[in-house]
C-alpha cells in the first residue's frame, strides 16, 4: 500500500488509488467536473489540478495514481492559480443563464465559480452558441451551457449499456448529440440530469417548476418495481414535484430508472379522494360511514368460503398484515397477493427471493436468465449485470426465452421449458459451463411463474440450480426476480390461500361466474375480468384504474408517497418508505381503512396505531435480520431431479415477457402524462 503525504497529513491507500480518491479519504475537497465515482476517468476538465513534488506542472488528481513517498499540496498558490485559470476558460462561452436555469442552486459550476471564479472576464469575443438537441420527452437541453465533461456519454455507455451519445467535431466546435438524431431510448436516461454538472441537461417535465431550496425532501424507497431503490421525494406544499435517487450501494448505487423518476406526476391525476358506492350503473360519492355500512350489511350474511381477497403490487406490508389478520378473524381462506396468477411453492423463503442479492451479481461468473427481460422488469438489476460484464473476464450470460437487447453480450439457448428441461438433465452444453463456474447463478423471471404450468417451471428451475451446483457453502445462485414491490412481503406474511382456499385464478373465475359473494381488491389493478352482478366488488386503492372500474364500493387509500409503510424487495431486504405529503380529500392510509372496516364488521383488530400494528407484524414476520439488512436464507435441498418436476409443463410453449410497456406498469405510471408521452415517443421512434 503506497504511503503519501497530502497537505502535511500522511495516508496509506490501496494500490491504484488516485490522488483525488486519497484526498477524499482525508476529507480534503477537490473540485471536479468530469470525474464521477461511478464512471471511468476522463481527465478532461482539469479542475482537479494539484501540486506534486518533483513534478514541474500541476497534475490532474483524478487520473494520477498514488505512489510511495509522494508529497501532494492541494491548496498552494500554484494550485489556486491553475484552478482560477481553468475556471476562466470554462466560463468563456458559458451563458449567464443562472436566473432562468433549472440547475440553479444545485449546479457544480455555480459552486466552483464562487470559489475560483473572477469578478470580471478578460475575453470580450462573442460567446459560442450551440443549438439544442432533441433527446426526447424527458431531457431538456441547453447545449450552449455544456462544458464537454463527457459524463453523459460515459454514463450511457458504461452504466446504462446504451451508447447513444457521442462527441462530434473537435475543440471549440465539439457538440454532444445522438449518433442517429433519434431520442434517447435508455430506461435510465433521467440519470443524465443528475450526472450533468451544469445546466446543459435538465428535467423537461419539471422545467421552470420550482427552485431547489423550495423543496421539502423526504427519504423513501421506490415501489414501482421490486428492486426497492433508495429515493428522495421532493415536495412543495402537498404536491410531489420530483423523485431523485439516494445512495444505496447494495441496491441501486446512485441510479434510478425513468419510470421511478418521472411517474410522480401521475400522483396528481385520476385520484380517488372520496368513497363511492354503485347505484345502478353509476358510482356516486358517499360518506365513509355509508361505504363501510354497505360492506358490513353484506359480508356477515355470507359464508367465509364465499369471500375472497386479492392484494395488488404496490401495497405495503402493514396493510397486507392488517388485511390478513382480519380475514383470519373472519375465517376467510381465499386470499392471494399474486395477482398475476402465479401458483408456485412458497413454503421455503429461499425459493422466491433473490438469494445472490443485487450486489452479489458482481461476484458471479456465469448467469442463466429464464423468461425475463431484466432491462424492463428490474432495470437496476440489469445495470449490475452490465457492470459485471464490463469488468471483463469470463462471464457467459445464457438466455432462455425471447431475444432481448440487454446492453451486454448474451447467448441464446432456447425459447421455452424444453431448454430448461435439458439443462436440468445435463443434456445442454450450457450446463457444463454452469457446473465449471465458481459462482454460477440463475435468474428466474416472474413471467414464467404466472403461466398455468408456473409451479412446474419453478420446480425445474430449482432442479437446474441443484444439478448445476449453484447452491454451495457461502453462495446461493438461485434467484427469482419479482416485479411487484409487495410480493415478497406478502409471501413472507403468508398472504396466500389457506388449505382448500382459492388463489387468484380461482377467485377471478368465481367472481365472473357469480359463485363468490364478495371480492375485496386491495390495490389490485392488474386483474381484468367482468364480475357477475351477484358478486360484491370492494376496491381499496388510490387511483381510478382497472380495479376501481370493477367496484361496487370504493374505499380511497393513500399512495406510497402519502403514508409511512414497509416494503420487502426482491432480495428480501426490509425497507421503510416515509410519508412526504398527505392523501388528497377524504382518502386515508390503508391500514387505518382496514382497522375501521374491522370495527364496522364487529371484529375490531387488536391495534389502534401504526406502531402497534408494526410491533405485531415484526413478531410474526421472518425478518430477523432487521430493517434495511439482507441476510442469507437457508436452502432446503430437494431430493434430486425427478421427472415429476415437469408434470403439467407445457414443454413446447415458449416463454413470453410479462411487460408490454416499460413505462406503464401500474396505476401511478398509467396516470402519468409524462410517461404517456414516453410511450408515444417510443412507438413513434420504432415506427
Amino acid at each position: 500500500m503506497p504511503k503519501l503525504t497530502i497537505d502535511g497529513q500522511a495516508v496509506d491507500v490501496p494500490e491504484g488509488t488516485s490522488i483525488l480518491q486519497a484526498c477524499e479519504q482525508l476529507g480534503v475537497e477537490i473540485p471536479r467536473f468530469c470525474y464521477h465515482d461511478k464512471l471511468s476517468v476522463a481527465g478532461s476538465c482539469r479542475m482537479c489540478l494539484v501540486e506534486v513534488d518533483k513534478v514541474p506542472k500541476p497534475v490532474a488528481s483524478c487520473a494520477q495514481p498514488c505512489a510511495e513517498g509522494m508529497v501532494v499540496r492541494t491548496d498552494s498558490p500554484l494550485v489556486r492559480h491553475a484552478r482560477h485559470g481553468v475556471m476562466e476558460l470554462l466560463l468563456i462561452n458559458h451563458p449567464l443563464d443562472c436566473p432562468i436555469c433549472d440547475q440553479g442552486g444545485e449546479c457544480d459550476l455555480q459552486d466552483q465559480a464562487v470559489a475560483y471564479g473572477s469578478g470580471q472576464g478578460r475575453y470580450l469575443e462573442s460567446k459560442r452558441a450551440v443549438p439544442d438537441k432533441a433527446f426526447g420527452p424527458l431531457i431538456k437541453t441547453a447545449m450552449t451551457r455544456c462544458i464537454h465533461c463527457t459524463r453523459c456519454i460515459r454514463f450511457l455507455e458504461e452504466i446504462a449499456g446504451s451508447p447513444e451519445l457521442g462527441a462530434f467535431a473537435r475543440g471549440e466546435h465539439m457538440e454532444i448529440d445522438t449518433y442517429n438524431g433519434q431520442p434517447i431510448r435508455s430506461e435510465l436516461s433521467g440519470n443524465l440530469v443528475d450526472v450533468c454538472p451544469v445546466g446543459a441537461l435538465t428535467s423537461k417535465p419539471s422545467a421552470f417548476t420550482a427552485r431547489s431550496w423550495e423543496y421539502r425532501k423526504t427519504d423513501s424507497v421506490d415501489v414501482l418495481d421490486a428492486v426497492g431503490c433508495a429515493i428522495r421525494v421532493d415536495s412543495r406544499g402537498n404536491e410531489v414535484l420530483r423523485v431523485l435517487p439516494r445512495l444505496h450501494e447494495d441496491v441501486n448505487e446512485i441510479w434510478i430508472n425513468d419510470r421511478t423518476r418521472y411517474a410522480c406526476d401521475g400522483l396528481r391525476y385520476g385520484r380517488l379522494d372520496t368513497p363511492y358506492a354503485r347505484q345502478g350503473d353509476r358510482l356516486v360519492p358517499v360518506s365513509w360511514t355509508e361505504a363501510l355500512d354497505l360492506i358490513a350489511q353484506r359480508l356477515p350474511s355470507v359464508a367465509p368460503e364465499q369471500v375472497g381477497v386479492l392484494a395488488g403490487d404496490l401495497v405495503d406490508t402493514e396493510t397486507l398484515f392488517a388485511v390478513r389478520t382480519l380475514m383470519r378473524t373472519l375465517g376467510v381462506p381465499n386470499l392471494d397477493c399474486r395477482q398475476d396468477g402465479a401458483t408456485y411453492d412458497v413454503a421455503d423463503r429461499a425459493h422466491y427471493i433473490m438469494n445472490t442479492t443485487i450486489a452479489g451479481i458482481e461476484h458471479a461468473d456465469a448467469v442463466l436468465l429464464i423468461g425475463t427481460n431484466p432491462r424492463h422488469e428490474a432495470t437496476l438489476v440489469n445495470a449490475r449485470l452490465n457492470k459485471r460484464a464490463r469488468r471483463g473476464g469470463a462471464f457467459p450470460v445464457g438466455i432462455i426465452g425471447p431475444a432481448v437487447d440487454l446492453g451486454y453480450p448474451t447467448i441464446p439457448l432456447g425459447t421455452g421449458p424444453e431448454t430448461l428441461l435439458a439443462l436440468a438433465e445435463g443434456r445442454h452444453p450450457f450446463a457444463d459451463i454452469l457446473r465449471s463456474a465458481e459462482t454460477p447463478m440463475l435468474i428466474l423471471g416472474s413471467g414464467p411463474l404466472a403461466r398455468p404450468d408456473g409451479a412446474a417451471i419453478h420446480a425445474l428451475a430449482r432442479a437446474v440450480a441443484e444439478s448445476c451446483d449453484m447452491i454451495r457453502p457461502g453462495w446461493n445462485g438461485f434467484n427469482v426476480l419479482q416485479r411487484a414491490a409487495s410480493r415478497v412481503g406478502g409471501l413472507d406474511l403468508g398472504f396466500v390461500p389457506e388449505p382448500g382456499g382459492l388463489g387468484t385464478r380461482g377467485l377471478v373465475e368465481a367472481a365472473t361466474q357469480g359463485t363468490l359473494a364478495a371480492l375485496y381488491l386491495v390495490g389490485a389493478d392488474e386483474v381484468s375480468f367482468v364480475p357477475s352482478r351477484r358478486t360484491l366488488i370492494i376496491y381499496q386503492g388510490h387511483h381510478g384504474d382497472k380495479g376501481a372500474s370493477l367496484a361496487d364500493v370504493i374505499l380511497p387509500g393513500a399512495a406510497y408517497t402519502e403514508k409511512s409503510g414497509t416494503y420487502v424487495n426482491t432480495e428480501g431486504r426490509v425497507q421503510k418508505a416515509e410519508r412526504a405529503v398527505f392523501p388528497p380529500g377524504e382518502a386515508r392510509e390503508d391500514w387505518a381503512i382496514v382497522r375501521a372496516l374491522s370495527d364496522a364488521l364487529g371484529r375490531p383488530l387488536p391495534f389502534d396505531t401504526l406502531d402497534a400494528l408494526r410491533a405485531m407484524m415484526w413478531r410474526e414476520g421472518p425478518w430477523d435480520q432487521g430493517l434495511g439488512l439482507c441476510s442469507p436464507v437457508p436452502w432446503t435441498q430437494a431430493s434430486g431431479y425427478d421427472a415429476r418436476c415437469v408434470e403439467g409443463t407445457r414443454v413446447h410453449e415458449p416463454f413470453t415477457l410479462p411487460l408490454p410497456s416499460f413505462y406503464q406498469t401500474d396505476p401511478i405510471s398509467r396516470a402519468s402524462p409524462t410517461l404517456a408521452r414516453c410511450v408515444a415517443e417510443w412507438e413513434g421512434a420504432r415506427g
